[in-house]
């Protein structure tokens, strides 16, 4: 069964920033609450207390509520008033729409002396003949019952035939309590037949499921449809029985048709479950290794290639207000791939990219999703093309020397060093020529023309 908890009492105290301690009203109706505890040790300054459309049968755990003034129990299991001798403030009791049946039970709310209204409409006891006499002259505190005011006329009309009133009451409820007796027989009964048919059910679908030979397997795999179509075929003739079904107003048949209904729901949620686990595998790449291109959500999309800045943008029209912890991009050489609340985008991109440059941002205004992918083979065409330039241009490599700036002629990175200054010759004839050839023959010519050359390997 279900009952309260600190969890449940904790979000209905928002109003009080969560905090129970010092809560003075809350709110508990339609929780399906079947027991009623723990409230009068968490929340011991309640004043309003409202607990309609549950399936408290008893009203119980209430009575350390000293400042409890309103206290709304409507459309419950209730079958007779009790536990409320200490709740000294009380001043309103609403009892609408249970099963009162013992009237005389009212007789404990005598001591609740500051009691003005009670509602009690809905109830089995109101059938009973002399009903509001007997309430009117047992509770002489009440202003109000069932919205009707009590005038002084009439208390003193109810006074007078009291005796006669409560012995026709007497009488009224054991004809009652005998007729809930046969009631909870025959409710335990039907529970029973509900038990009894619901294990040959599972019985049978156990002794369908697992056949004995495994030639049987494939043909119960072929009709698999149409044993679903069977099956919801079955529940919706269970749910025609089961509601056009006649039984008695009883709080036991309002239980049932509470677990019922439970059942039901939480069929619905396995059955839901189950469909969720069984996600579709999409093919992303084949067994070939071919990429494919895939839109399983279903977005927008424009790719455009930035030749002047030597990159590849994507924009992927993204739902504005999805949260960006729901997308998980995926850069690769030659594809992007884009998960969007598990539901894979994947492109084949036109040029390899370089995936460690590239970058995702979300639009502040349109929420598209911007990936940049830089190009990895136009890179490396320019680096070549710098490089070219570089070993062409033998003014530009002078004035580096110059500047104390060291040019790396050499691809291997191994073989860099400094020039040789002692070594170099500029030949004006040979200028723009592309890089100078240092020929050692030709130094050599040089030293014997020079005959007065000294050469000092220090310079």
């Amino acid at each position: 069964f279900l009952s309260v908890t600190e969890d449940l009492v904790r979000r209905r105290a928002e109003h009080n920033n969560c905090e129970i301690f010092s809560l003075e009203e809350i709110s508990l109706h339609q929780q399906e609450i079947e027991k009623l505890e723990h409230l009068d040790k968490w929340c011991r300054d309640l004043k309003i207390l409202y607990l309609q459309n549950n399936l408290i049968p008893k009203i119980e755990n209430v009575g350390r509520l000293k400042k409890l003034e309103y206290l709304n129990v409507a459309l419950n299991n209730i079958e007779r008033v009790e536990n409320l001798e200490g709740c000294e403030e009380l001043k309103k009791l609403d009892l609408t729409a249970n099963f009162i049946g013992e009237l005389s039970s009212i007789a404990s709310l005598k001591c609740n002396i500051h009691l003005k209204e009670l509602f009690l409409v809905g109830n089995p006891c109101t059938e009973f003949e002399g009903y509001r006499q007997f309430v009117v002259a047992t509770l002489h505190q009440l202003k109000y019952l069932d919205s009707k005011e009590i005038e002084r006329s009439e208390r003193i009309k109810a006074l007078q035939n009291y005796p006669e009133v409560k012995w026709k009451i007497r009488e009224q409820e054991q004809a009652y309590l005998l007729k809930r007796a046969r009631e909870k027989e025959e409710a335990q009964r039907r529970m029973q037949e509900r038990k009894d048919k619901k294990q040959k059910q599972m019985d049978s679908k156990l002794g369908f499921d697992s056949p004995d030979s495994p030639q049987e397997k494939p043909k119960q795999a072929e009709g698999d449809g149409e044993q679903e179509r069977c099956r919801t075929a079955e529940n919706d003739e269970e749910d025609r029985r089961f509601w056009e079904e006649p039984t008695p107003y009883t709080p036991e048949s309002r239980l049932e048709t509470h677990r019922y209904i439970e059942e039901k729901r939480r069929a619905k949620d396995n059955i839901r479950e189950s469909k969720k686990r069984e996600k579709p595998s999409w093919t992303l790449i084949t067994a070939e290794g071919k990429v494919l291109n895939v839109n399983v959500p279903k977005l927008h999309f424009s790719l455009k290639d930035d030749e002047e800045n030597n990159q590849i943008i994507l924009d992927l029209a993204v739902y504005r207000h999805l949260d960006t912890s729901l997308l998980d991009v995926d850069v690769q050489p030659t594809y992007i791939r884009v998960l969007v609340k598990g539901k894979p985008f994947q492109l084949v991109l036109p040029e390899e990219v370089k995936p460690d440059s590239s970058s995702a941002k979300r639009s502040q205004t349109t929420g598209h999703l911007v990936v940049t992918m830089p190009k990895a083979k136009e890179i490396l065409a320019k680096q070549k093309v710098s490089a070219s330039i570089k070993h062409s241009d033998c003014n530009t490599q002078q004035k580096n020397t110059r500047s104390g700036q060291v040019e790396k002629l050499e691809v291997d990175p191994t073989k860099y060093s400094f020039p040789d200054v002692t070594k170099i010759i500029q030949e004006k004839d040979r200028t723009g020529q592309g890089p100078i050839k240092l020929q050692p023959q030709k130094v050599t010519e040089v030293k014997k023309s020079c005959v007065d050359f000294e050469n000092n390997e220090d310079v």
